[in-house]
């Protein structure tokens, strides 16, 4: 944004500048380091310097092929904030290479308007005692789930496939060449990692599932989703629909789920929060985690 009166530079969802941005507002121009440049009568306002005055810098790492922000004057480790998800999962960091995830292409990219506050969607997503209420589809491919237990319940346990399923698709039939790198105990295997706060992986054998969580007001979330595949799938313009559909459907499952959910947030009837089953014991290290850090933001 504009340092000026805080007009958006740029309204496209993609595209490139060789040199410089420039607002279309009033044609302050910043350099591709931030630096304020050129501004209408810049010369004659001694007082505006061009270093205080550019673009605000944010905290970036780019990690499994996607930038990620953090906009905190001081953030977190990302070691420790980030990182830590995947061996918590998985048990090791080293246990997601195998997907390459990112020396993949986006298939298919879906983007939600879910009416309901992101931590709902979070709690959703991290337990399956919902699973064989409303995904049909989904405990056909992966038949435990059915028992109410998530893949998160055990460290480095990925959910099987069922003995007829052929691939993670909508009708278990057979979908892609399993990811080249991908280690032969994680074939027919999907596991899901929760990056707090906002950030979902969803690993099957030949190919990742990510969304992305952005909260816009208490009652409003907005979850971009990627179904991410091997580029020689992409670029050969290969039928994804199948596997797109399968997580498409979830989707849209949990989201109609959390809006259910959503009025019951503001009721005095649940002003002490829900219950939780013993199977969701991660969702109350959810909850001590987001305490931790509300508090610590005091």
């Amino acid at each position: 944004m504009c340092r000026h009166r805080g007009a958006r530079i740029c309204v496209d969802e993609a595209g490139s500048v060789k040199r410089a941005f420039q607002c279309p507002y009033h044609a302050w121009t910043y350099a591709l380091d931030g630096n304020l440049i050129a501004a209408p009568d810049l010369t004659s306002m001694p007082d505006v310097d061009r270093v205080a005055y550019g673009l605000a810098e944010v905290h970036l790492r780019e990690w499994l092929g996607y930038a990620w922000v953090n906009l905190a004057d001081d953030p977190p480790s990302f070691e420790d904030d980030v990182l830590s998800a995947v061996t918590e999962r998985l048990g090791t960091l080293e246990g997601i290479d195998g997907y390459e995830i990112d020396r993949l292409s986006v298939g298919k990219r879906i983007v939600y308007d879910v009416k309901a506050n992101w931590k709902l969607i979070i709690e959703n997503f991290m337990e399956c005692y919902h699973f064989a209420t409303i995904h049909p589809e989904l405990t056909e491919v992966l038949p435990e789930f059915a028992d109410g237990y998530a893949a998160q319940y055990y460290v480095g346990h990925g959910a099987e496939f069922g003995d007829e399923v052929r691939g993670f698709t909508v009708d278990g039939s057979e979908g892609f060449e399993k990811l080249p790198a991908l280690e032969e105990d994680r074939d027919r295997k999907y596991y899901a990692i929760t990056v707090k706060p906002q950030v979902f992986i969803n690993l099957v054998p030949d190919h990742v599932i990510v969304h992305r969580m952005y909260p816009l007001a208490a009652d409003r979330t907005v979850v971009e989703c990627d179904w991410l595949c091997a580029k020689e799938v992409v670029d050969t313009g290969r039928d994804v629909s199948r596997s797109v559909e399968l997580f498409h459907r979830v989707n849209e499952q949990d989201f109609e789920a959390c809006e259910r959910c959503q009025p019951a947030m503001s009721s005095r009837a649940y002003a002490h929060g829900g219950v939780l089953v013993p199977s969701e014991h991660h969702i109350g290290g959810f909850h001590v985690w987001l305490v931790r850090k509300l508090e610590s933001a005091d």
